[in-house]
């Protein structure tokens, strides 16, 4: 089996950053009327600035794959050129469409030579799948270099456009025309962006390589129901009605396409899990904890920091919290682009020292999986 390595990380941010007192005014307020959650749900985020891919008026500037395709075009100068890509490996919860794939899209606009494709289409962890199969199509030298993404157009998904329907309907029912907080719990915790990873079966010549030493991914589907979702409504037992199983006029009424969180079972599950899928994986691979450099979580919102802490504390696989780094509060969640932004500005800040040693944690409440990785830098 191949060594792999890291190469090159880019990333694409569009526009400005996006401050918390100018967010309403982009994605606008529904019916017209302030959120009652929003200030809450940022002061437990902590996120201060993000980034959107729409203008002031909330007018789309960019496409989910335009912004894929310019991160993964900075992967690539004279020294190493895109016509020497063979495989192109891209996540994201939030395509532009169902059909054709993002991976596709993207591979579209890039105008290179034809590559292998594969899209991975989830929530968080969709971006560590798309990393991992990169990762094992060089280690079993299947190609000598791929690429990987994580991206999100989330803003587009959050505008009150989108749930004036169901606010229009349930004035009609003599209700209170505010959408439920599982919806609205959302729309203040994502934001857009792309990251892009250059695999290669050789480190750098020059300047420092991410070696990648393994990946582990984990779904605990089995054990748990769903906790956020699109494209579907939750039953009262825990399933789900998908959008195939509804007339248009239910899709706006109830606002199916926009992102829900049950915020409850987010709460009781998403800690516990990865936290035992941690303690596995040190005991697994003899990871001496003492040994790590940096530990990089994903962190959804900043109420899950000291929670995490706590749990791996408990188990006894510990993590000192001046090891961990996240860039949550500047750049906000950006779903499957965030374990990739944080790799992105440690490597090309000069953060990153020979021999060190690096582990990505991504939860994805969807349904609970979780990915790690451990990473050595050469």
């Amino acid at each position: 089996m191949k060594e792999v390595y890291i190469t090159r990380l880019s990333k694409f941010l569009p526009n400005k950053p996006v401050e918390n007192d100018e967010m309403e005014s982009i994605l606008g307020m529904v019916d017209g009327k302030a959120s009652r959650a929003r200030l809450k749900i940022l002061g437990n985020n902590k996120i201060k600035t993000r980034y959107y891919s729409l203008d002031k008026e909330g007018n789309s500037t960019h496409s989910n794959a335009e912004m894929t395709a310019t991160a993964v075009e900075q992967l690539f100068d004279e020294k190493f050129p895109i016509s020497k890509l063979e495989l192109l490996a891209c996540g994201t919860t939030s395509p532009d469409q169902l059909l054709p794939n993002h991976a596709a899209m993207v591979h579209g606009l890039l105008k290179c030579q034809p590559v292998e494709l594969i899209a991975a289409t989830g929530a968080c962890a969709a971006g560590m799948q798309a990393f991992k199969y990169a990762w094992m199509s060089i280690r079993c030298g299947n190609t000598s270099n791929a690429v990987s993404t994580g991206s999100e157009k989330f803003s587009a998904w959050m505008l009150a456009q989108k749930f004036q329907p169901e606010a229009e309907n349930l004035k009609s029912l003599d209700e209170n025309p505010i959408i439920a907080f599982e919806k609205d719990f959302l729309r203040w915790m994502l934001s857009d962006g792309a990251s892009a990873a250059l695999f290669q079966d050789k480190p750098n010549e020059d300047g420092l390589s991410l070696r990648v030493d393994w990946v582990e991914i984990l779904s605990y589907a089995n054990e748990l129901e769903t906790c956020m979702y699109a494209g579907a409504i939750k039953q009262p037992d825990g399933s789900t009605t998908g959008w195939v199983d509804m007339t248009p006029e239910e899709w706006a009424q109830h606002s199916v396409f926009s992102f829900k969180q049950d915020t409850r079972l987010l709460g009781k599950n998403i800690v516990p899990s990865g936290a035992k899928m941690w303690k596995e994986l040190v005991e697994r691979h003899n990871i001496n904890l003492d040994e790590l450099d940096f530990f990089l979580p994903h962190l959804s919102s900043e109420f899950f920091r000291l929670k995490i802490d706590e749990e791996i504390t408990r188990l006894g696989v510990p993590v000192k919290l001046e090891k961990w780094f996240t860039n949550l509060a500047n750049v906000g969640n950006v779903g499957t682009a965030s374990p990739y932004l944080m790799l992105e500005e440690l490597m090309n800040t000069g953060r990153f020292k020979k021999g060190q040693k690096v582990v990505l944690m991504v939860p994805e409440s969807a349904r609970f999986s979780y990915a790690y990785a451990h990473i050595t830098v050469v």
